[in-house]
């Protein structure tokens, strides 16, 4: 029987060719229909690249050094890309009209630069922050058509409010990613605005509002119950709490300032979070935070709850972004918080433009011209000039987080520099760092983390974050 089994077989190989191929195709179908099938996408295999501030004023892609190559090629290979715009494309056409406050600098760039974005290798980009509304909704409006030409996801901005709290979604090879995009820092009119059956909402960014409590010892409580009662303001008959010129103060032991987000807000965005990953594979929550704690390096109390709030509601990765500088790293539940990665393209001296407004606050005349406001604006004592002289607003780090079976397998920063020192013309633009400031950059780091119990050692030239794997 066997022998003869085995003749068969000789004669008819090309029968049981066809006859194996139609098992096949039953088996995969099989697969495919009881979810067994490997697709990639639903493997949670990942690598996701995280950068902080992005103003960017000058072309990209005409450099060509090694260090700047590299970094573009880091970029370039992983899952998706994410950054932080913070300027807007436009052309000052007749919608384009300045706010009455803006972020600071009236960001504004040629509209072509939103391809050097993706030239560099980025994917996905927010926008809820502090400049988003710099020109209306004229310069938003304007920022969005130059994002959809460039081909960026784009999220943080909208119409009315849901437009705004909305996820925006990236389809990858490597699965689904949503963003959700907020901002604490902004001027109000920037905000958006509930849409009604009998009236539009207003177009804007998506807030996080915070409530601020200032803590100071009985004594002083009862100096500024004093002066609030002589002003006419607001006391309040609780005698451990007063009220003055609309800011809260309470008694305590010591001097403290006690931040916590908006319950109204933080429900809508975490809403969203969790809605964003009924839908997509990997979330990332995003916050433009300029708020500090107890010092500059230090997240506001309300940014640490929000950020752990977010992460719990599903979030794969929280960044943070906005102060310019480096803020320290948490691993909670097993999730990379970034409460701040500081400053990745940084050419806010170079916009072509600024509105008389500005000019008028550093005392200029009509007739003065962008370099003699930039050169003013750098000479006199206060935030910009110290922008420009600090080195840490211009040292940073890209942070890559690889996912294996959904999990966060490895956290890994590669240190930048942006060329503190160099020319306007010149300075701005990143570069991967070499080995003594790399060190120094992710010490820097180190030392704002350790409130958060997270390690992070530099090895073999980029810092490495210790990750403990969080419980199913």
């Amino acid at each position: 029987m066997i022998r003869q089994g085995a003749r068969n077989w000789d004669t008819s190989t090309a029968s049981f060719s066809r006859f194996a191929t139609v098992m096949g195709l039953l088996l995969t179908t099989t697969s495919v229909l009881s979810g067994q099938a490997p697709y990639r996408d639903a493997a949670g295999e990942a690598t996701l690249a995280f950068t902080g501030d992005a103003i960017i004023t000058r072309k990209l892609s005409v450099h060509a050094e090694p260090a700047f190559q590299r970094l573009r090629d880091l970029i370039q290979t992983a899952t998706v890309a994410f950054t932080n715009l913070e300027v807007l494309f436009h052309d000052f056409g007749d919608d384009i009209i300045p706010a009455s406050e803006s972020g600071g600098t009236y960001t504004a760039a040629d509209p072509a630069l939103a391809r050097e974005l993706t030239w560099m290798g980025f994917d996905l980009v927010s926008r809820a922050n502090n400049h988003a509304l710099d020109y209306g909704v004229g310069g938003m409006r304007a920022t969005t058509r130059a994002l959809d030409v460039a081909g960026l996801a784009h999220g943080g901005v909208g119409e009315n409010l849901a437009a705004a709290r909305s996820p925006v979604f990236l389809d990858t090879r490597d699965g689904r990613v949503a963003l959700v995009s907020v901002a604490s820092t902004f001027a109000d009119q920037m905000r958006a605005g509930p849409q009604r059956k009998d009236l539009r909402g207003r177009p804007g960014l998506s807030p996080l509002r915070f409530a601020t409590r200032y803590v100071v010892p009985r004594a002083r409580l009862l100096d500024i119950k004093d002066l609030a009662t002589r002003l006419r303001s607001t006391a309040g008959a609780d005698s451990n709490e007063v009220t003055l010129l609309g800011n809260r103060f309470v008694a305590g032991n010591d001097y403290q300032v006690l931040t916590s987000p908006d319950q109204r807000d933080l429900d809508e965005i975490l809403a969203a979070v969790r809605d964003a990953k009924r839908q997509a594979k990997w979330v990332i929550v995003s916050s433009h935070t300029h708020e500090q704690g107890s010092s500059k390096d230090i997240p506001a109390d309300f940014l640490v709850q929000f950020a752990r709030e977010a992460v719990e509601a599903s979030a794969d990765v929280f960044v943070g972004h906005g102060p310019h500088l480096l803020r320290g790293i948490e691993v909670y539940r097993g999730k990379p918080i970034f409460y701040s990665l500081g400053d990745f393209i940084f050419q806010n001296e170079t916009v072509p433009l600024q509105p008389g407004d500005n000019y008028e606050r550093h005392g200029l005349t009509a007739d003065a011209l962008p370099g003699e406001f930039y050169d003013r604006r750098e000479s006199e004592r206060g935030a910009f000039r110290t922008l420009i002289e600090d080195p840490i607003y211009w040292e940073s780090v890209v942070a890559t987080v690889q996912f294996t079976g959904g999990r966060v397998k490895e956290i890994t920063l590669y240190p930048i520099t942006l060329g503190h020192g160099l020319p306007r013309s010149a300075r701005g633009r990143p570069q991967l760092a070499d080995d003594r400031l790399g060190r120094k950059i992710v010490d820097d780091l180190q030392r704002v983390s350790q409130r958060f119990g997270s390690r992070i050692e530099y090895v073999d030239g980029v810092g490495r974050v210790t990750v403990v794997t969080a419980p199913d």
